[in-house]
């Protein structure tokens, strides 16, 4: 009857916060009506590629992804690293991996200046992950990055470096998931030794890290609670962030939090920028879920199938999301496949790139960064500001029967593209046309061919991206065919800039 109590009064006490974020004065409120008339700024149609700093103090054990919620699951590969490295849960837990974590190699102009290089135009720094330590410097409660660990406001170092290099930042939260994705710290080991022995989240002194434990009415299966108490305080996580940087990106690692809740959040979001941007809104919200017009759709691990009517992006990692020992990357080849396939269905691509504890990046990772870097600085003009044309593409990739579905919704982000494989953006009166891998001869393109439907001026010119190479070609009734150039570009992806007859 307690916990029954404490939860209905956390939920009037959250109906009143909510209905006071409300009367907020401001072009948005809280509700699906005033959502909808959002506008999707320039900025990010244009910019198409962002870059992501997701770290923080899981990377330390070098294990991977969710490593302050699987060190309390007993016999899991994280945890059996954990006991054998540090010792049992119940007397090292998450609360000391903290403090072992320096950035003492951490130099964020260095990295800002590289993903510029790169042909990223905004920039997002992980402001907390579901382990609920903030990256920022906040006055509601001690667990995060100026208090401890490093000892420096990582998000604000991270926005001065971005501002410096003239990119957007945005940061991203993981906070709605947090109370349920931490309850195992509350349990105790089954068997063995230390059976029965309570974990460091069951410690009062650390509810603030940890949580408090679920009550029973708590639907743990959900991935974000249902507890009022939580959605309040996240509320006032995520209000203090906005508040104390004002990012031009915000990313929710879920749909949008709490109903009216998140809503309320939103509504304030969108209002602030509004407010710093003298009467513009330039903010960009990005949560798990259809937009319907109220936000820019995010897709973990993935794309979508076709054209969407709204500005999109896909998030995903250059290798694991936090550092692993041995884990693999994807090639610049298989980053610039994504991101021209993203961007011809009117898309973004946000790339997590994956920093060692200390805060730099391995040399295998820096030499696939400066790749980058080459087929961007040849192949951008065909990407940046540019919009999809009739169709995204053509050749086996969009056969249904050659679709590979992706973990979180959407297409997979690692395919298997073919020379057959086109991709189409458009802009200024001309068609830009990407070959997802390399020919043996000739590229046939048939949506470009005098006969198609998607035409009604003849081809003028063809070119090479970043080359000045004359390519032969010719324009035949069934398709546009270019004869592979001599001097072939070293990666796969090769654009070609169509031109027409006035």
């Amino acid at each position: 009857m307690m916990k029954k109590n404490l939860l209905l009064t956390a939920a009037a006490s959250l109906a009143m916060l909510v209905a006071a974020y409300g009367q907020e004065t401001g072009k948005f409120k809280p509700t699906d009506a005033s959502l909808k008339q959002y506008q999707y700024p320039e900025w990010f149609r244009d910019a198409k590629f962002g870059m992501w700093a997701h770290w923080g103090p899981q990377a330390v054990p070098r294990q991977g992804d969710w490593y302050a919620k699987n060190l309390y699951m007993e016999g899991s590969p994280q945890n059996k690293y954990h006991v054998a490295h540090y010792g049992p849960p119940s007397k090292f837990g998450y609360k000391d991996i903290i403090p072992l974590w320096k950035a003492e190699k951490w130099d964020p102009d260095k990295l800002m200046a590289l993903y510029k290089r790169a042909g990223a135009k905004y920039f997002v720094s992980m402001g907390s992950h579901h382990d609920n330590f903030f990256l920022w410097n906040s006055k509601i409660h001690r667990w995060n990055s100026v208090n401890m660990g490093p000892h420096k406001d990582v998000v604000g170092l991270w926005q001065k470096a971005a501002k410096k290099q003239g990119l957007k930042f945005g940061v991203s939260e993981h906070l709605a998931a947090s109370f349920n994705w931490y309850q195992p710290s509350h349990g105790a080991d089954k068997s063995g030794p230390y059976a029965g022995i309570p974990y460091d989240g069951h410690d009062p002194k650390y509810a603030d890290l940890y949580h408090q434990p679920n009550p029973d009415s708590i639907d743990m299966k959900k991935w974000i609670t249902n507890n009022p108490a939580w959605q309040k305080e996240w509320l006032g996580d995520i209000t203090e962030l906005i508040d104390n940087y004002h990012p031009d990106l915000l990313y929710s690692d879920s749909p949008l939090p709490f109903g009216d809740v998140g809503r309320t959040m939103l509504a304030h979001f969108y209002n602030d920028n509004i407010t710093q941007n003298k009467g513009v809104l330039a903010g960009v919200y990005t949560p798990k879920q259809p937009s319907e017009g109220k936000w820019v759709q995010d897709v973990e691990r993935g794309v979508l199938d076709s054209i969407s009517p709204y500005p999109w992006q896909t998030d995903t990692s250059i290798g694991d999301w936090f550092y692993k020992t041995g884990q693999k990357y994807k090639s610049a080849d298989d980053v610039a496949q994504l991101l021209t396939d993203i961007v011809s269905k009117n898309g973004n691509l946000l790339l997590n790139v994956v920093q060692t504890p200390e805060g730099d990046l391995e040399p295998d990772l820096l030499k696939i960064v400066n790749d980058i870097a080459a087929w961007t600085a040849a192949n951008g003009e065909g990407i940046y500001a540019t919009r999809p044309w009739k169709i995204y593409g053509e050749g086996p990739s969009t056969l249904k029967s050659n679709q590979q579905k992706g973990r979180f919704g959407g297409l997979s982000d690692t395919r298997g593209y073919q020379a057959a494989d086109i991709r189409y953006t458009t802009k200024a009166g001309n068609v830009y046309a990407f070959c997802m891998n390399v020919p043996d001869g000739q590229i046939r393109m048939p949506a470009l061919g005098k006969n198609s439907t998607y035409l009604n001026k003849p081809i003028a010119a063809v070119s090479l991206l970043g080359s000045r190479q004359k390519l032969t070609w010719k324009q035949e009734d069934v398709a546009l065919i270019i004869t592979k150039p001599a001097d072939f570009p070293s990666w796969k992806v090769t654009g070609y800039k169509i031109e027409f007859k006035k």
